[in-house]
């Protein structure tokens, strides 16, 4: 297939999941033997920070604005299938234009699924409506469970489809590192996450001064009072998160409220962390357990006297375990084959109707 992809960015992972979710898809899904473009909205605060200047997997290109991309209309116009990201700039006109232009498949990757349609029930989502969600082909969500059923029936979604992240096995593998830190967490500062980070890291921080922790990512306020055993790294590239998650006894996932209460929500770090085949301790949410086994694969934690009891132990074996799981069914690999298989059931449809139209 030729494919164009409008995505949120792939040159930088500056404060966005979104790159490095992209990087590991499209660089499997190129292996598979397909041709892809990727247009990114040339903005400055990804330019400051790009960490991907030429990709060897697909044509990475930017436009500066919706008139900007009419250099690529032909591209556009003779794809196999056209892709939208959510958070893309001007989203929506942009969906339009898609719709407007592509003689192919046109479908919606949505990386942030809860939080889309939150937004879109308060009437404040501007990279998507429910029109849109009806005249794509395809809707790829990062959400699985009774949400895929919701956008079909309630948004008329042709067809809504579970695409998780994934992870590049190849970048992301255990390192032959020492272990600094016995709990980790990697994320960018979100407010309805850092409740569940202060219960889960940085009171356990106050409670084991003799233990050692770190938190890596942007955009945390000056005002947070951390302890003097967290370990703070404002950007932490993609090329060194093997190393830190390597260096780690145990890694924790937090989860967005959004994502916690639509469940089947599962974040590009968890797969990352568990590929490196570190044990990961995690909040709870549904659908978690038909991605890694609880006990076995990944730890729940309740609140900060579980990490406590956590922390006394030996995980290693959890993350063993968890690497194994995510080698055979949430590789980058293994979610460019699902991406085909739907690109290609869509394909299908869209035939069907045109015969029926006709």
């Amino acid at each position: 297939m030729k494919i164009v992809v409008l995505g949120l960015s792939l040159s930088s992972s500056w404060g966005n999941g979104h790159a490095t979710t992209f990087r590991a898809l499209l660089s499997a899904f190129a292996a598979r033997g397909h041709d892809i473009l990727f247009l990114e909205r040339n903005v400055p605060w990804y330019a400051a920070h790009r960490d991907l200047d030429a990709p060897d997997y697909c044509r990475l290109a930017f436009y500066d604005d919706l008139p900007g991309l009419d250099a690529w209309r032909a591209e556009i116009a003779a794809a196999d299938a056209v892709i939208v990201g959510s958070y893309v700039p001007d989203g929506i006109a942009i969906g339009h234009y898609a719709l407007d232009h592509a003689q192919g498949v046109t479908a919606f990757y949505d990386i942030d699924t809860p939080v889309t349609l939150t937004a879109l029930r308060e009437g404040r989502c501007d990279y998507l409506t429910a029109e849109l969600i009806a005249g794509y082909d395809l809707y790829c969500s990062f959400t699985g469970g009774p949400t895929l059923d919701l956008l079909e029936r309630e948004y008329g979604s042709p067809m809504a489809r579970a695409l998780y992240c994934s992870v590049d096995i190849d970048a992301y593998r255990p390192m032959p590192v020492e272990k600094r830190w016995d709990l980790t967490y990697l994320g960018t500062y979100s407010p309805d996450r850092q409740p569940t980070l202060e219960a889960l890291l940085i009171d356990p921080a106050r409670r084991m001064p003799e233990k050692r922790f770190a938190v890596a990512g942007p955009q945390y306020p000056d005002d947070i009072d951390w302890p003097a055993n967290v370990e703070r790294i404002d950007h932490l590239p993609p090329a060194d998160h093997a190393a830190f998650y390597s260096a780690s006894r145990y890694t924790l996932n937090v989860t967005r409220a959004d994502m916690i209460a639509a469940g089947w929500s599962p974040s590009v770090r968890l797969f990352e962390a568990a590929a490196c085949g570190t044990p990961i301790l995690s909040d709870i949410w549904p659908g978690i357990d038909e991605l890694l086994r609880p006990g076995s694969e990944i730890l729940l934690a309740k609140g900060s006297d579980d990490i406590v009891a956590w922390l006394a132990e030996d995980a290693s074996a959890v993350g063993a375990a968890a690497r194994e799981r995510i080698l055979t069914g949430h590789s980058a690999a293994c979610r460019a084959a699902e991406l085909e298989r739907y690109l290609e059931e869509a394909q299908d449809a869209a035939g069907r109707c045109a015969v029926a139209a006709e």
